[in-house]
């Protein structure tokens, strides 16, 4: 077995970026914390993503919230996924404690308590800035994995959003798409689409309003609308520290599906907008996916090609992505592959489930003189975890086992008369809770079928009284007036649609209201 003092120079030449890093804690052997094996993490490789997993209670959110807080210390923008609501304490500076009076005088470290600006998020309004979508923004697919349709059912909202797309009827809420799917359903619209686009069953259309009205029910409508969210606003500094966006779902944790795929269609917009700069001493923006195994279940692999393609792509655009999970099984492996960084905490072995991922997990570390990594990964404390990460060559580190260095905010949530205060005070809470209610495929839906009745009484009136036709000049239908509107022409230019069906032009704002711009 290799000597402490031979294990401490192998780390520090494995762990000394020549740039700037963030120090995430000291390495150890055989249960001795060695401070002088500092283990850093390269901030220009970053953008090359990682993984942050291990079983509950290992500290996990801990982990999470150090590494945020070096960033947002480096003028780094994050984005994290906060499930309970407890992250919402980075605003406020820490306080010692016996633990954390232990745990620096081990990493021989001082602790400076500190707040970090943090901004609040949510997908119901009510604990944060409304983060919104268009439906049109947001696409078939990711809408259909939102709403749980089957491929059939997905098909049939495909065809939808391309009638939409062909007819410069943008779609911003549930009530266009639930008035489109009424009209093309039955009636004129039904012949309208039938040779063009298919017909659409009365039990699909059915299926498709439920499942919308079920999200209404449950008070989500509010996520689909104008304005919608602008991701400029993650890359915000203040007072040179990078903000820290957190989207608060401790209301909407029963809905897992809604969350991921939310979080997945704000990290392909990113991806759509960002421009390429290639590699950069430090990331423009690191993106925390929490609970990403919620994001991996039940997904289809055209599915699953389509996310490994923008975590490919999107550390080009100056973004890292770190997915945060229980195993490392929880992710495919292609996407697995791309992961350079790893922070791996405790793993249990208590069934014969648990024994197969840990079987896999070691096989997915470099091999190591100083561990055999299978006890060490069952045998780490809380606040510690085994690591390897990418040094300035893009080569990975060796593996060490790590004591963690503590948070300088608090490790908890604020109260809520201090997120009420926070949010209060944002100009963001205030820009968001501004809705608009364009005209979209409701309004104009609606005028045309309003025109038709009109147009049918009108023939029917006609030949009835046999009256003699108007020459005078026809006044042009309400329908026709909107169709031709300098605004409706600005949305109405050619849609293209990439990754998951959504749109990849960028957004505007227009006086009358936020719209599509192509």
């Amino acid at each position: 077995m290799a000597s402490q003092q031979e294990f401490i120079e192998r780390i520090q030449k494995s762990y000394s970026p020549k740039g700037e890093y963030i120090y995430l804690g000291a390495g150890m052997l055989d249960g001795t914390i060695c401070a002088d094996a500092k283990i850093n993490l390269a901030l220009k490789m970053m953008n090359r993503h990682g993984l942050i997993a291990g079983a509950t209670g290992t500290g996990k959110t801990r982990t999470l919230q150090l590494i945020a807080e070096q960033l947002s210390n480096a003028g780094v923008p994050v984005f994290m996924l906060d499930v309970k609501g407890d992250l919402s304490g980075l605003n406020k500076p820490g306080e010692s404690n016996a633990n954390i009076e232990e745990r620096v005088k081990a990493l021989d470290i001082a602790f400076t308590p500190s707040g970090f600006p943090v901004e609040l998020y949510s997908l119901s309004g009510k604990i944060g800035a409304q983060m919104r979508a268009t439906i049109s923004e947001f696409g078939p697919v990711l809408l259909g994995k939102i709403l749980d349709l089957n491929d059939t059912q997905t098909g049939v909202l495909a065809a939808i959003f391309k009638y939409a797309d062909d007819n410069k009827m943008a779609l911003v809420d549930f009530n266009d798409l639930k008035k489109l799917l009424s009209y093309l359903s039955e009636g004129n619209g039904a012949q309208e689409i039938k040779d063009t686009y298919g017909k659409i069953s009365s039990s699909t259309s059915g299926t498709i309003l439920r499942k919308i009205v079920g999200l209404e029910q449950m008070g989500l409508s509010q996520m689909f609308g104008e304005k919608s969210f602008d991701i400029e606003d993650l890359f915000q500094k203040v007072d040179g520290k990078g903000l820290i966006s957190l989207l608060n779902i401790s209301d909407v944790q029963d809905q897992p599906s809604l969350y991921s795929t939310f979080l997945l269609s704000l990290l392909a917009e990113i991806f759509y907008n960002m421009p390429e700069v290639g590699d950069l001493d430090k990331p423009k923006l690191v993106f925390f996916f929490d609970e990403a195994h919620l994001l991996f279940k039940n997904s289809s692999k055209a599915f699953l090609d389509q996310i490994e393609q923008v975590i490919r792509l999107i550390r080009s655009k100056g973004i890292g992505v770190f997915f945060c999970t229980q195993a490392a099984t929880d992710v495919p492996e292609s996407v697995l592959g791309q992961l350079g960084n790893r922070v791996q905490h405790a793993l249990r072995a208590f069934t014969p489930n648990d024994v197969d991922a840990l079987r896999k997990t070691v096989k997915t570390y470099p091999a190591s003189d100083f561990y055999q990594i299978d006890k060490v990964l069952t045998s780490l404390g809380t606040g510690e975890a085994l690591i390897t990460v990418l040094n300035d060559k893009g080569i990975p580190t060796e593996v060490a086992a790590v004591h963690l260095i503590p948070p300088t905010a608090v490790m908890g949530p604020m109260s809520e008369s201090e997120c009420k205060a926070l949010m209060q005070s944002s100009d963001l809470y205030k820009k968001y809770q501004e809705i608009i209610d364009p005209i979209s495929a409701y309004e104009i839906l609606t005028q045309k079928i309003e025109d038709k009745l009109k147009a049918d009484q009108a023939v029917a009136e006609a030949k009835e009284a046999s009256a003699p036709r108007s020459n005078g000049r026809v006044e042009k239908s309400t329908f026709e007036k909107v169709m031709n509107a300098t605004i409706t022409r600005q949305i109405g230019r050619e849609i293209v649609r990439g990754l998951f069906g959504m749109i990849t032009g960028k957004k505007t704002s227009k006086k009358s209201g936020s719209f599509l711009g192509f």
